[in-house]
């Protein structure tokens, strides 16, 4: 039963943000707003919906940590999972605006969770900055898109459509019926998950926490993952890229503020978040700078190395779950031998790179 509960949730989130998204842009674009502008607001932030729906839900459930971990589970989720299984089908490209601006607010982003969380909590006032900052940015990246070339309008024309004359959602009350549905399948998916993720924790022994940032953090992201892994096999490598970085910063800007803006009480950050995961969640985003920087491409052995990561990651969460007696040597040869040897080798990359730069 739980896992058919799970399963309904998870199908209406996906299908609900399916819905929200070709609702709402092509409204935008009925309303003469650009695909641009349109893809980088409509389109990204709308992939992100199932994490809000499940944070916001989880949050007036009194989940905190289900809502939390789904943040943080879902950041780390996207950049090695989903960048790593990409990367794998085909190298993707690398812009350089994401190395000089996306990727140093992502980064930003996630270091200012960690200050606003070294208290214990994430406060009201806390969120409410964050979500400021959500607007700012969104704010920043249209007046950004006006000096865009011609190219970058046609790679989101692509990616956002306008409906065609006479076509069955050309007209906006059927646009509009379309948003409502998708919030509506959002609201009951996300009740379903969050429900069902209870239950599985309880089942299970395990805390919410490892739940949300495991099952519940790579439910929600598989709008992200359709997205990533279409526009690679599309040759569209660049927004492949673009959509992970933005949905990992939307999530802490917008999810997370949101969160804490509904929230009856401050959200309360477990000491574990604190001493793991947030700063992994940091750590993979700091690897993206070497990575992205070396050709502005990321490889295949790369992206295998971004899914290595990942699948050594979730053995360190299901060995402290269970208190296995290996957990030690483990998260010793982990910090002592596999990340330094890691940073040496992406750090000698990249400088190699450099000087084959400068010549």
């Amino acid at each position: 039963m739980n896992i058919l509960l799970f399963l309904g949730g998870l199908a209406l989130l996906v299908f609900g943000a399916s819905l929200l998204v070709r609702g709402a842009s092509k409204l935008a674009l009925s309303m003469g707003i650009s695909p641009l502008v349109v893809g980088l607001t409509v389109v990204a932030f709308g992939t992100s919906a199932p994490e809000v729906a499940v944070s916001v839900g989880a949050v007036l459930k009194g989940q905190t940590d289900i809502a939390i971990g789904n943040v943080v589970g879902s950041n780390i989720f996207n950049v090695l999972f989903i960048l790593g299984a990409s990367a794998l089908i085909t190298p993707l490209v690398v812009n350089v605006q994401l190395i000089r601006q996306e990727v140093p607010i992502m980064l930003g982003a996630s270091l200012l969770l960690l200050a606003f969380g070294l208290d214990g909590t994430v406060s009201l006032w806390d969120g409410g900055f964050l979500f400021v900052l959500l607007v700012a940015y969104t704010a920043f990246l249209v007046v950004q898109s006006r000096s865009e070339t011609a190219a970058a309008q046609a790679e989101f024309a692509d990616l956002s459509p306008a409906a065609a004359p006479g076509a069955w959602d050309a007209k906006w009350p059927v646009q509009i019926a379309l948003i409502a549905a998708g919030l509506a399948a959002l609201v009951f998916g996300s009740e379903w998950l969050v429900e069902a993720s209870v239950r599985f924790a309880r089942a299970m022994g395990v805390s919410d926490l490892v739940i949300g940032l495991t099952i519940v953090a790579a439910g929600t992201s598989l709008p992200e993952v359709a997205t990533s892994v279409v526009a690679t096999l599309r040759g569209e490598r660049d927004i492949a890229v673009g959509n992970v970085i933005g949905s990992n910063t939307f999530n802490l800007l917008g999810v997370l503020g949101l969160s804490s803006l509904v929230a009856p009480q401050a959200l309360a950050v477990a000491p574990a978040m604190l001493s793991f995961d947030l700063p992994v969640m940091i750590g993979v985003a700091l690897a993206c700078l070497p990575i992205f920087f070396t050709g502005h491409v990321i490889a295949r052995w790369e992206g295998a190395l971004f899914l290595a990561y990942y699948a050594a990651y979730m053995a360190y969460l299901l060995l402290a779950a269970q208190r296995h007696d290996l957990l030690d040597t483990y998260a010793t040869a982990m910090l002592t031998v596999v990340l330094p040897l890691t940073a040496v080798t992406l750090a000698v990359f990249a400088a190699r790179h450099w000087r084959a730069r400068r010549r």
